[in-house]
């Protein structure tokens, strides 16, 4: 049941007299339910006034679309029947960040939450957006909830370049791990936000630190496991993680030519000699590089999906890859990007999950779809 002090914050912001669509920023500490908040406010939004949401997400632990490791917009164009658990949808646009933290590289986190939303303010929330009889979109912004020390500042830098209409902080019962009150991020003389106060739901205990970290692995995990467990249509009964782990084994994978692809490691530096092998068995961001620039130019590409480097064959110049991804955007694919999002051991039940240096049972990356309905087909939307 939503808490009435919830409802009336989200009617407040959906009922909002506003020229322009509202842009809404939720934040607060870990576990407070933001994203159940932000659910919650994006079916009020539909269900009252628009036709579709705009959904930026910036959390990278818990991403509330996405797997981990991902900041990514969504459009968002009926309401969500589950308000409590996380689905997966397909992103307007994405990035891989290739970490669960924006501590490792706050600059360039911060790069990519400025690019989706300026994506959002061209696309979606200009006056002319869609042509006559056409909206702009609202924006929900969902923040994770590292809310002290570097990640107080990373939230701080993203309050003031978005400069939200609403700004949402939910409070939980350990004042220390609050937010300060008031608008904490504009300076004394600046105008202030509009800004919602509204308390938890959930009955937080003051030292849940390790039960959290537990959870938050097993959040993890489980997003990923749904992830992946799109390779495979519906109709294909998968229930438990040892079903899944035993079909990715049995997967035909794409096959990739190493000359084709081109690899940046995104938080730490690996010897040249040592770069394709230190992909075996890795959970890697595939995307689009611009042609014809250097890595040095392209430390922004759009991600089109995750895939699992299944083996390496370096005499046979191929990469075994096994994704979701519809085989229509898989040609478009020329880098691969690596961080530390880490495979489930649950994928690992099967001896066969992720054998290194494969070279048996594979499809060629640029086959036709529809051979692939021989054994497992990938979807084709």
């Amino acid at each position: 049941m939503v808490p009435s002090q919830w409802e009336e914050a989200a009617n407040s912001i959906s009922n909002s007299n506003h020229h322009r669509a509202p842009i809404t920023l939720i934040c607060g500490p870990k576990n407070s339910g933001k994203s159940t908040f932000s659910r919650h406010l994006l079916n009020n939004l539909l269900s009252q006034r628009y036709e579709a949401v705009a959904y930026l997400d910036t959390d990278v632990g818990q991403p509330e679309f996405s797997p981990p490791g991902c900041l990514s917009l969504h459009l968002v164009h009926e309401s969500l029947s589950d308000t409590v658990n996380q689905q997966i949808k397909t992103p307007e646009r994405c990035f891989f960040f290739g970490d669960i933290s924006s501590k490792r590289d706050p600059k360039a986190y911060l790069n990519y939450i400025f690019s989706l939303y300026d994506y959002f303010l061209e696309e979606y929330h200009q006056p002319q957006y869609g042509g006559p009889g056409k909206r702009m979109l609202p924006l929900i912004i969902n923040t994770p909830g590292w809310v002290k020390g570097t990640g107080f500042d990373v939230l701080v830098e993203v309050l003031r370049h978005i400069a939200p209409t609403y700004v949402v902080q939910i409070r939980i019962s350990a004042e220390s791990k609050n937010l300060p009150t008031g608008a904490f991020w504009l300076d004394v003389n600046e105008e202030a936000a509009n800004l919602i106060e509204i308390h938890s739901a959930r009955r937080d205990s003051l030292d849940q630190s390790i039960l959290m970290q537990k959870d938050a692995r097993r959040s993890r995990d489980h997003r990923l496991l749904n992830y992946f467990k799109q390779c495979f249509p519906s109709y294909i009964n998968i229930e438990t993680n040892k079903e899944l782990a035993h079909a990715l084994g049995s997967l035909p994978p794409y096959e990739v030519s190493i000359s084709r692809i081109k690899v940046m490691h995104l938080h730490c530096e690996v010897p040249e000699s040592e770069i394709f092998h230190s992909l075996n068995a890795t959970i890697v961001g595939l995307a689009v590089s611009s042609a014809g620039i250097s890595m040095a130019q392209c430390r922004s590409p759009w991600c089109v999906g995750l895939g699992i480097v299944r083996g390496v064959d370096l005499r046979k110049d191929v990469l075994y890859v096994i994704t979701p991804i519809p085989f229509c955007n898989l040609k478009k694919i020329d880098l691969l990007l690596q961080g530390f999002i880490e495979i489930p051991t649950a994928f690992l039940q099967v001896r066969d999950c992720v054998s290194p240096y494969m070279s048996t049972n594979v499809l060629h990356w640029a086959r036709k779809l529809k051979k692939l309905d021989k054994s497992y087909p990938h979807p084709s939307t």
